[in-house]
């Protein structure tokens, strides 16, 4: 049993350094590391690292040494933890923290363990000395940290106990309980706990021990906690968009756009055959079972489990009376010490429930086979009824993007057709009266316009039904014309250029005459001019999406921006995937905006992604995009980035 909670107040003394050397760092992020996406939750960048690094540089002063209890991506944990090792849990199944601290305390090479997790980065930095003092007072065998809490839905009720027992200084003598504990299929940290001794230590300030479960948390964490300031130099700064209050970080920027965007309506019903890369309208409800009966996983033999020979007995013979192939079930009950030949996907026989392997028999001689001793279990390679779909579940849930395997899901539950979003009517322009058409003549001063033709591939990557205006002159009126002509038949508009604060660029003004501009300058790189609003005109209005005129930065900008709205206008997930790689070289980067490089992902020797620049990143470079495979993402808060160090990467496929 746990005493009451007491508040140590230590002081920094001679005694720490010797505390020290007792106690081994243990950082636990040995979970499924899903709940953020493909990044694992320990992987994900905060201010100009990744959380887990914050963890490590709170932990390691506090501890002798450290180590890192992780089950995915140890390769890039590994990246991060440099010299100390990497822990995968010993018991299988991502069985929690109890998991990650069996494996710890095996590790263990000092008397003390300090446990923290790896989406806590801001602990206190005394944690260890005032566990520690409680441990000894009360002569536990665990002490934890407790905060009082109180219930925003109460704000009059009394404050209530906290404990967070993740944040634990532990002897590493109790590793003989644990294992006990963890072989009873017990997994709850609490429920070991009430087998020790627990001192139990008071913090006043429980933000500290907050974690950090989702993106919109890390967002949070990340604006409340000022960035790193970046090195002096010896020359002032030249100013630049980071410096630029009106510059809006690009998170701020794509939450706005969220918050304001929202699907269309309008829905058809289409043959199943033509619904390819069409967004589900309505959920697919199961007609059926699938399986529609139990059925066969392997070839083999099924029989009744409760004829298989237990544990430690003599070999059983069994007499094979038929076979049930697919189509042709067998329909005879066997009786005891009977069998059926059976193959794959054939209906389980009555009274059967369990198919041995034709393989793991242990002799068959005509119409006889044997069976050893736990050669399988009872209940073994049975498919059951609405195993893969009960009926009336759902098969496929609303906003999903139709692939083929969806189609071919569908059509095995006997839907000839389904209700589908309609398709996003969108228009797209160039402005610029230096813009060409390809087969126009290529005057002095002029080039080929590669926008439009960049944004139609695009586009039709996205199943838009795309209105293709041309090249608008850098003219008010001719704008407005445009931009009225096109909300009259388009969801959403597209231009490409005229939203900077030259003299001839008028995308902004127009837009603010007809409707409105939510925002047009934004904290990134490339693209920091970008316009979002809407056209609003009589009796029509279209989203519209200025983006910038540079072709690297119209291709990026679309893809941060326009087409994630566009997903969600279509009812479908817009959410980006990124995945993490290690830098082979240092990039150079500023704190105070975000910027997206054009890079190249490729496996190192130890199989982990690595990725590298293409050469120079001006905006303008069009074939630099052309040669990667990925773009490099550098979070608004992150300064420089040495080799080795892990980054976030937007890949390519699945994406163009």
């Amino acid at each position: 049993m746990s005493a009451a909670p007491i508040k140590w107040k230590c002081h920094i003394s001679g005694d720490s350094l010797s505390l020290k050397s007792k106690v081994t760092g243990l950082v636990l992020a040995g979970g499924r590391g899903t709940r953020m996406g493909r990044v694992d939750k320990g992987l994900q960048p905060f201010r100009g690292s990744t959380l887990v690094a914050h963890v490590l540089a709170r932990l390691s002063p506090q501890v002798a040494s450290v180590a890192i209890n992780a089950n995915r991506n140890l390769p890039q944990y590994q990246v991060v933890a440099g010299a100390s090792p990497v822990l995968p849990d010993f018991l299988e199944g991502f069985a929690g923290p109890l998991a990650g601290l069996q494996i710890g305390l095996q590790f263990c090479p000092t008397e003390l363990l300090l446990t923290a997790p790896c989406d806590s980065p801001l602990f206190p930095l005394d944690m260890a000395e005032r566990l520690h003092a409680a441990m000894a007072v009360q002569d536990a065998d665990l002490a934890m940290a407790v905060t009082m809490e109180r219930d925003p839905e109460q704000p009059d009720a009394a404050p209530y106990r906290q404990p967070h027992p993740v944040f634990s200084l532990i002897k590493a003598s109790v590793l003989p309980q644990l294992d006990a504990y963890l072989e009873t299929g017990g997994r709850r940290m609490e429920g070991f706990f009430k087998s020790l001794r627990v001192a139990e230590v008071l913090f006043d300030d429980s933000a500290a021990f907050g974690n950090i479960n989702t993106l919109e948390d890390l967002h949070r964490a990340e604006r409340a906690t000022p960035a790193p300031a970046p090195a002096p130099t010896s020359a002032p700064a030249a100013r630049s968009a980071d410096s630029d209050p009106a510059a809006l970080p690009v998170d701020e920027a794509q939450r706005l756009i969220c918050d304001r965007i929202t699907a269309v309506e309008a829905t058809e019903t289409l043959p199943l055959l033509n619904a390819l890369d069409r967004v589900l309208a309505a959920d697919i409800i199961s007609p059926i079972n699938v399986p529609a009966y139990d059925n066969s996983a392997m070839d083999g033999y099924a029989l009744r489990g409760a004829d298989l020979p237990v544990d430690g007995a003599a070999p059983v013979t069994f007499k094979n009376i038929g076979i049930a192939y697919a189509g042709h079930p067998f329909t005879q009950a066997p009786q005891a010490n009977e069998c059926i030949r059976i193959m794959t996907g054939a209906t389980i026989p009555p009274d059967c429930d369990s198919v041995l392997p034709q393989e793991l028999a242990a002799a068959i001689d005509g119409d006889q086979v044997t069976i050893a001793a736990n050669a399988i279990r009872a209940g073994a390679n049975l498919r059951r009824a609405g195993e893969d779909l009960p009926q009336g579940g759902i098969a496929i849930a609303a906003g999903k993007l139709l692939r083929p395997a969806d189609l071919g899901l569908i059509a095995s539950l006997g839907i000839p057709s389904v209700t589908v979003r309609r398709k996003l009517r969108v228009a797209f322009f160039s402005t610029g009266d230096e813009l060409r058409s390809i087969g126009e003549q290529l005057e002095a001063g002029c080039v080929y316009d590669s926008n439009r033709y960049t944004l139609f591939g695009m586009l039709q990557r996205l199943g838009c039904d795309v209105i293709d205006m041309g090249v608008v002159r850098d003219d008010p009126q001719a704008l407005e014309a445009a931009l009225r002509q096109a909300a009259k038949t388009a969801d959403a508009i597209i231009t490409s250029g005229g939203v900077s604060e030259g003299a001839a660029d008028y995308t902004r003004d127009i837009m603010a005459l007809l409707g409105d501009v939510a925002f047009w300058k934004l904290a990134m790189r490339p693209g920091r001019p970008l316009a979002f609003g809407k056209v609003q005109t009589e009796q029509d209005s279209a989203w519209l999406f200025g983006l910038p005129g540079n072709p690297v930065a119209v291709m990026v900008s679309f893809y941060l921006f326009a087409r994630p709205a566009l997903l969600r206008m279509m009812g479908a997930d817009s959410k980006l995937q990124t995945m993490q790689a290690r830098a082979t070289e240092t990039i150079r980067k500023r704190p105070g905006r975000t910027e997206y490089q054009r890079g190249i992902v490729s496996n190192a020797a130890d199989g982990a992604p690595q990725v590298r620049l293409t050469g120079a990143q001006g905006s303008g470079i069009l074939s630099s995009m052309t040669e990667a495979n990925c773009i490099v993402v550098l979070h608004h808060a992150q300064a420089n980035v040495a080799a080795g160090q892990l980054v976030d990467v937007l890949l390519f496929d699945g994406l163009t």
